[in-house]
């Protein structure tokens, strides 16, 4: 009778470390992680005892093989070998066959949890050690886990792969910044820049009033090449928010930023990024090998490509604080105008309404 307990309990034993061994490694650890931050009662039991990365699987699989060793012994002992073989085979194909391949349930959840506090205390002593064995190995060993992804062609596809993801709380902005980025440096200038053809001069020599003010905000550009005396020499850049507190009567030649840079429209976008980082100018003109100017580069342009996303440039103005301020204001004011009654203030108003 004895016998017989020893077995169910060693039998259980070994069920409960593969279901234990099963619900720790059903979510990943930077899920559970996430999960644990934000007071998951649940995530935050079973990541105690996750925490300890490969020391936790480690412990489990040596109970496991040491419960299922005992109990082959004492079914030895009181049976016929081939008995106990057949047993011991049941139970191993059970436990490690069937057990592991059926999904996760509550009871496994609430054993888990129930668990953690115990197998977290008994990793505190051990991991020590066996985070020891664990970086001899990983030195001496050549095994290195693959990723799986050999070039950005197998990363943009597993972006794709994660947009149907069920459980996926990435945006589709967040995917598509992703993407841009990792196609952002095959792109060359030439392919996003502004033609000059379209492009919107002023000249140096023009003054500053109505109608000139009229035709640049009617251009729906911010920053303009100012040209000299031909119309292919540019000799400096006019910012639109320059002129805002400009008096009439001025030329451009008084407000303009007279710093040209060039950029070749052959280069790549990355080369170009760097060059607006460098120079910290917003304004670049572009020409070929021939040194013939083709069109304009704008940070817009570039950074555009990076988001994904087309850059309405709306003339804000970031340095203006009371412009800030108006804005902010105005949302605001919208939230309060839309926002739904409630019921207390609906019963003040009432209460203040006149009796006849």
């Amino acid at each position: 009778m004895i016998m017989f307990i020893l077995a169910v309990v060693l039998a259980a034993s070994m069920f409960a470390s593969v279901s234990l061994l099963k619900t720790y490694q059903n979510i990943p650890i930077k899920e559970l992680k996430r999960r644990a931050q934000r007071n998951d009662e649940l995530a935050k039991a079973l990541y105690s005892a996750v925490e300890y990365g490969i020391s936790l699987p480690i412990l489990l699989w040596i109970v496991i093989g040491i419960t299922t060793s005992l109990f082959f012994l004492v079914l030895t002992t009181s049976l016929p070998s081939w008995v106990a073989v057949f047993g011991c085979a049941a139970i191993l194909w059970v436990g490690f066959a069937w057990l592991p391949n059926a999904r996760v349930t509550a009871f496994s959840h609430a054993l888990a949890k129930r668990a953690a506090p115990a197998v977290a205390w008994v990793l505190s002593f051990i991991y020590p050690f066996f985070n020891t064995v664990g970086d001899w190995v990983k030195k001496h060993s050549k095994i290195t886990i693959h990723s799986g992804l050999y070039q950005k062609e197998d990363l943009i596809e597993l972006l794709e792969k994660q947009k149907g993801q069920p459980d996926n709380r990435m945006t589709a902005y967040e995917l598509g910044i992703v993407k841009s980025a990792l196609s952002f440096s095959e792109k060359i200038i030439r392919d996003i820049m502004t033609p000059v053809r379209v492009v919107k001069t002023v000249n140096m020599h023009d003054s500053i009033g109505p109608i000139l003010l009229d035709e640049l905000h009617a251009s729906g550009f911010s920053r303009f090449p100012v040209t000299g005396e031909a119309p292919n020499d540019i000799v400096g850049t006019l910012y639109l928010h320059d002129l805002v507190e400009a008096k009439h009567g001025g030329s451009v030649a008084t407000h303009m930023k007279k710093a040209v840079y060039y950029v070749n429209e052959e280069k790549q976008l990355d080369h170009a990024l760097q060059a607006f980082l460098k120079t910290k100018h917003h304004l670049f003109i572009v020409v070929n090998s021939f040194e013939e100017i083709v069109g304009i580069l704008t940070i817009e342009d570039v950074l555009e490509e990076i988001v994904g996303k087309e850059i309405v440039d709306e003339f804000d103005q970031y340095e203006d604080l009371r412009a800030v301020a108006a804005l902010q204001a105005q949302k605001d004011s919208k939230v309060r105008t839309h926002a739904p009654e409630s019921p207390e203030t609906s019963k003040k108003e009432q209460d203040n309404i006149p009796k006849s």
